[in-house]
């Protein structure tokens, strides 16, 4: 069951490296402008992110298995049409839709590890070899990738689409059926879920949008998202049967895990479009030649189900995700030098540290921000946590973009804009890293009371 899910959580990954690397080919078959280019992504990620908190909670009351299998089937079926797009609307409504359906089967399939694994050491493994498995999904997507769209951009498509095809007829055996509690209240908070997904969508949307569109039209956008966001916790207290349980973000450490989630995405998808830049632009490496790059990164594949395992079992989870938010800003800050004849050797220690980073950080605050929560409530927990996670890489893409615009408008040079941005990643992990410190200070300063 175990390696089923993780092959979806794999397939999630690979699908949205690769098609970044392929944008270029896209553009010259199917003559897309630019402003049509940037929707091949933005679509996916507006669905992805708007709809995991509707896709967590769908998966507790109607089944995690269901949720899983009839997405994953439609996963497929929108990714091979997307392969056979003549027309940059059709790519674009496909990729929404695979979206959509990742944004169910992901936290379905994260609920079904937390509800199968019991809570503690057993879990714990589950679940760093199961983050894992996603980093290194994403890492070798970047390759696989680069390798796929030189031959047919297509292909970039229907691998994923037939990979999909795969785990879903292993799935059907393996993944058992997630009881259902029928005296529970199944109730679906519609008007919370319309909500709320559309905030987040308009949130998304704006803060992508912040460095290409009229500042106006920007605080418009995210303004009316933060107004759905009020008006959604205003349903929901009450609501007799609410989407998201207010209560859920007093549970453990949801809440802090959520917020240095945002913020450890934002800093590194801030962090890999200042790389990608760099190295395209500035030095006029290929898209191969960037992705085997960052394939250092990947190794986090391979650390965070042996090595972390053993890091949590004697240190705890909050102690751990400190250490990677500390390697993750040393590896930023160890970027800032690069110049015009940066040797790639130079470069190396950023690229491994970060492997590193995401090793120690990403698994266990997947598992800190599923700890403690009732089995009932673990499919809008993982929900959270991915919302979590997809706002802050549109954020870190954002705020990196706005800074290198801005540092570059009054004719400052471009490498000197770019070491500018990398202030944004560093800033989002020294960041994290104080409200992780906060938890340990919280728990050293907790009363011990006995019996």
């Amino acid at each position: 069951m175990l390696f089923v899910l993780c092959g979806a959580i794999f397939l999630e990954g690979i699908n949205v490296a690769m098609l970044n690397v392929a944008l270029p080919a896209i553009r010259a078959d199917l003559g897309l402008s630019t402003g049509e280019l940037q929707w091949v992504i933005s679509a996916y990620v507006l669905g992805y992110g708007g709809f995991m908190l509707v896709g967590g909670r769908a998966a507790d009351l109607f089944g995690r298995r269901r949720m899983f299998l009839v997405w994953l089937a439609i996963f497929l079926v929108v990714s091979a049409l997307g392969g056979l797009a003549n027309e940059g609307w059709v790519l674009i409504a496909a990729r929404f839709v695979a979206g959509v359906a990742a944004a169910v089967m992901t936290p379905a399939g994260l609920s079904i590890i937390t509800t199968s694994f019991e809570e503690g050491k057993q879990r714990n493994q589950a679940l760093l070899i199961y983050s894992g498995t996603a980093a290194g999904g994403f890492s070798l997507g970047l390759v696989l990738g680069g390798l796929l769209a030189a031959i047919d951009w297509r292909l970039v498509l229907f691998a994923p689409a037939v990979l999909a095809l795969v785990i879903l007829l292993a799935a059907i055996p393996l993944i058992p059926a997630s009881p259902v509690d029928r005296s529970a209240d199944r109730r679906m908070d519609v008007l919370g879920s319309v909500t709320i997904t559309v905030a987040i969508m308009l949130l998304v949307l704006g803060v992508e949008r912040a460095a290409h569109a009229d500042a106006l039209v920007t605080t418009a956008i995210i303004g009316a998202g933060l107004a759905l966001i009020a008006l959604f916790v205003v349903i929901e207290r009450r609501s007799p049967a609410p989407l998201v349980r207010m209560g859920l973000l007093r549970v453990g450490q949801v809440a802090r895990a959520n917020l240095v989630g945002l913020l450890f995405a934002a800093a590194f998808f801030g962090f890999q479009f200042i790389a990608v830049l760099y190295l395209q632009e500035l030095r006029g490496w290929s898209s191969m030649e960037t992705s085997l790059a960052m394939l250092a990164i990947g190794a986090d594949a391979i650390l965070a189900p042996t090595v972390t395992p053993k890091l949590v079992d004697r240190f705890g989870n909050t102690k751990v995700i400190l250490g990677g938010l500390a390697a993750a800003a040393l590896a930023y800050a160890l970027f800032l030098p690069i110049g015009m004849d940066t040797v790639y050797l130079a470069m190396f220690p950023t690229m491994i540290l970060l492997g590193v980073s995401f090793a120690l950080a990403y698994g266990p605050l997947t598992i800190v921000g599923t700890e403690g929560v009732e089995e009932s409530e673990q499919g809008v927990a993982g929900g959270l946590l991915y919302t979590s996670f997809q706002f802050g890489a549109a954020l870190g893409l954002a705020a990196s973009t706005a800074v290198i615009v801005a540092a570059t408008s009054g004719g400052a040079d471009l490498l000197d804009g770019y070491r500018t941005a990398l202030l944004v990643p560093i800033g989002a992990t020294v960041l994290g890293a104080v409200i992780s410190a906060a938890a340990l200070k919280t728990r050293a300063s907790r009363p011990i009371v006995a019996g």
